[in-house]
């Protein structure tokens, strides 16, 4: 990748076109690695982590991952400048690529703690958030955010925001191109009942060219991926990336010039078996790495059948990868039946 002037290394490895969304309760290591199958290029984000967790927690439990999983970043949810040093100088310590500190998220929980979407209010608190993480390790440090919050939903708000935290030396601003209601709705409305204004976004890059300014909300396919990027230099995707994984089986050739041809869905979970067997061998249980793969074959013949043993199957006390290679075959069994009535529905002049 060509590093633009006064760019390192190390954020070239996170200023890619697409990147999947952490998502909570989603992208844990578990379905990062299963993702790794699909995309090797797709840049990764964990689950946030609260600074005081990582302070206080179980780091190997926190913050383990797998080589890999990587290009990979930390997201961190907090607002004490200390506390976010310690954890950018631990996602250092554990390898991660960069680290980003989360000021989008609406609930209630993360704004009893003041962070999360609350904090678009306190501009000044985020920059010496993230100008402490900036001094205590090399890792780039980004930002993901709202357009708005409640009133503070101008974008001459938003412009502020970026501008006082840019100031800290922070290059990379990840848009989530919704504002926020921090009072009367809940976090899952918050990602859909807000209108999208794409056009604000792509004003901020105007606006501010020399930094890295990604959009996030509401996309679903590659076009529309690939129509985003004349406006902005990223796009994130989110819940599509977990509802339709398959769906990134495209991304690396499309968008990265990768020559290797992806994976097939089959290959895939065979990839994936001595992982499973692995983690299933230390005492997980199954349904903790099977329930990121049900909708790997979304649309296909045998979806609702690899669905149906996943989930009857995996939560069964003693369940391990046999049950993954009995919900593969019952796929590869419809498949083959679907093949056969095509192949029985051919016009007559075509049997030859």
């Amino acid at each position: 990748m060509k590093l633009n002037p006064g760019q390192s290394e190390a954020a070239a490895a996170i200023e890619v076109p697409i990147s999947i969304a952490p998502m909570m309760d989603r992208t844990d290591r578990h379905y990062r690695y299963a993702m790794r199958q699909i995309t090797r290029h797709t840049l990764l984000y964990t689950e946030m982590v609260t600074a005081q967790a990582i302070v206080h927690g179980d780091r190997d439990h926190l913050l383990g991952f797998t080589s890999a999983e990587k290009p990979l970043v930390l997201q961190v949810g907090g607002d004490d400048p200390q506390m976010l040093a310690t954890c950018a100088r631990a996602a250092a310590d554990f390898g991660y690529d960069a680290i980003n500190l989360n000021v989008g998220c609406p609930s209630d929980r993360v704004r009893s703690g003041n962070f999360g979407a609350c904090l678009m209010a306190q501009p000044e608190r985020v920059a010496d958030g993230v100008a402490a993480m900036m001094a205590a390790s090399p890792l780039p440090v980004s930002v993901k955010h709202r357009i708005g919050i409640d009133d503070r939903d101008r974008y001459e708000d938003m412009v502020h925001f970026v501008d006082v935290v840019a100031q800290t030396g922070c290059r990379h601003f990840t848009v989530h191109a919704r504002k926020a209601w921090l009072q009367g709705l809940s976090p899952k409305d918050n990602r859909t009942v807000p209108p999208l204004r794409y056009g604000d976004v792509h004003r901020l890059k105007q606006a501010f060219p020399h930094l890295w300014v990604e959009i996030n909300g509401g996309f679903t396919t590659l076009d529309q991926v690939a129509a985003q990027l004349g406006s902005v230099d990223g796009v994130m995707v989110g819940r599509a990336a977990y509802d339709h994984p398959y769906l990134f089986a495209a991304v690396d050739q499309r968008f990265f010039a990768a020559g290797e041809p992806p994976l097939s869905r089959q290959q895939v979970v065979e990839a994936l078996l001595p992982y499973i067997d692995h983690w299933v061998g230390r005492g997980l249980k199954l349904n903790k790495i099977t329930r990121h793969l049900l909708m790997l074959f979304a649309g296909q013949p045998g979806s609702r059948l690899w669905k149906q043993i996943l989930t009857e199957q995996s939560c069964k006390p003693g369940a391990g990868v046999e049950v993954v290679q009995r919900a593969l075959a019952a796929v590869q069994r419809q498949g083959e039946i679907q093949t056969q009535l095509g192949s029985l529905t051919q016009p007559l002049g075509s049997w030859g």
